[in-house]
């Protein structure tokens, strides 16, 4: 009986394989579109590689918008997952469990806070920040209660929530989904007089959001010492400072955060993405006793926030990061990839510069944002064996698994300059 049971699960098995074709086709049929994904259909992952249905091995080159930064089923990771999913999964926050408070003391220790509030996603993360900031302003620093103001900066990328697009200029999140959540002051990115002058003509601002370098617009890096400073003037103005860390923190610039490369210690700070090694849904954020105390039973929550695998999760991917020198590995490997393109877009006609930070770059493509040039380059990185994606129509970004070598960063080097060719 088992024998006949596992030959039927097999053929079952077998029957029920999709090509690549018919897997995109099924998610335009049942899916709502609100992606645009490269066409490459991945089924498994290790390490800096992903494999698709019909078996062609790729680089991944943007680790699940750097959640993957421990690589792809990290076995450190996966084991704690898998372990902690056969004894206890989730409790709500209606009772303790024995996890999370390990967690929130490791996660505390491990970045220098006092306080962390557990949740899943990166614009979950974002909204408890702004709550907190709010709630903050009124009882601590005295702001008269619904007149909170926020400082935002012009192409920012925070999540695609009601209250975070009402403070995006980017037309295709905004349009359609009004009235607008009030609040927000918007000034331009990397522009200290900018933020100075929002800082000292509002006395109702109760903090500056900021991506310390960012990544979604276009991987733009400040200019040196702009963080350091933008800190200073928000102590200077009792303001709190909030880094968004969900896509550049966890060793992905070369730092463990984006932060330190100035060291800027933010008032709230909000991790996502690979606080779990992409293995699992898990945010926080991160504050001292000062701060986060406003927060009290009722006012914030989540069903799955600081559940069980998500503690376990989250104490192996830190883990991980520590224990592999990832941070180290991205500084050494982001300083040759600049290197090494630099070298090559020095008498292209395609590309006209690299930035970044650590493994977080872009490549910007000589050519205007609404043309299809850079989507084409990445169609053809696809058919080389390396799969990255454009941002903002000319920008390509890479972002690679921090747990890659030097040989193989080499290799993705020249499959990028050997496609780059084909366009010149």
């Amino acid at each position: 009986m088992v024998i006949f049971s596992q030959l039927n699960y097999f053929k079952m098995a077998v029957l029920d394989q999709l090509t690549s074709q018919e897997a995109i086709d099924l998610e335009n049929k049942y899916g709502a579109h609100n992606y645009h994904p490269l066409p490459v259909v991945l089924s498994k992952g290790e390490g800096v590689h992903v494999w698709d249905l019909e078996g062609k091995q790729y680089y991944d080159f943007l680790s699940a918008y750097s959640a993957v930064n421990q690589g792809h089923c990290h076995p450190k990771i996966v084991g704690a997952m898998t372990n902690q999913a056969q004894t206890l999964t989730l409790t709500s926050r209606a009772f303790y469990n024995d996890m999370l408070g390990k967690y929130e003391k490791f996660a505390t220790e491990y970045f220098g806070f006092d306080k962390l509030l557990p949740m899943n996603t990166g614009a979950e993360a974002v909204e408890t920040a702004l709550k907190l900031c709010r709630k903050w302003a009124y009882e601590v620093k005295g702001i008269e209660e619904n007149e909170a103001e926020i400082i935002v900066c012009e192409n920012n990328f925070h999540g695609r929530t009601t209250t975070i697009i009402s403070f995006s200029n980017d037309p295709v999140a905004r349009k359609n989904f009004g009235p607008y959540t009030k609040g927000f002051i918007k000034i331009e990115y990397d522009n200290l007089e900018a933020l100075e002058t929002a800082l000292t003509s509002n006395k109702n601002v109760a903090g500056f959001l900021v991506e310390p370098i960012q990544g979604e617009a276009g991987v733009y890096v400040p200019s040196e010492g702009y963080l350091a400073k933008a800190k200073a003037l928000c102590e200077a103005h009792g303001v709190l400072f909030i880094a968004d860390e969900v896509q550049t923190g966890i060793a992905r610039t070369g730092k463990l955060l984006a932060v330190d490369h100035e060291n800027v210690k933010p008032d709230i700070l909000i991790l996502g993405k690979a606080l779990s090694g992409g293995a699992y849904p898990v945010s926080a954020v991160l504050a001292n006793d000062n701060v986060m105390n406003v927060i009290k039973p009722g006012n914030h929550g989540s069903t799955f926030g600081g559940n069980p695998v998500a503690a376990a999760v989250a104490i192996a991917a830190l883990e991980v990061v520590k224990d592999e020198s990832l941070a180290e590995n991205a500084e050494q490997l982001g300083q040759l990839f600049r290197s090494e393109l630099n070298k090559y877009i020095e008498t292209s006609t395609i590309a006209k510069l690299v930035r970044g930070k650590g493994l977080l770059n872009a490549v910007v493509i000589n050519d205007d944002e609404e043309s299809d040039t850079a989507w084409n380059i990445c169609l053809k990185l696809r058919d080389n064996g390396l799969l990255a994606k454009p941002t903002h129509g000319n920008i390509i970004r890479f972002a690679p698994p921090l747990v890659m070598n030097e040989d193989q960063l080499l290799d993705c080097v020249s499959i990028i300059t050997k496609t780059l060719q084909e366009f010149e």
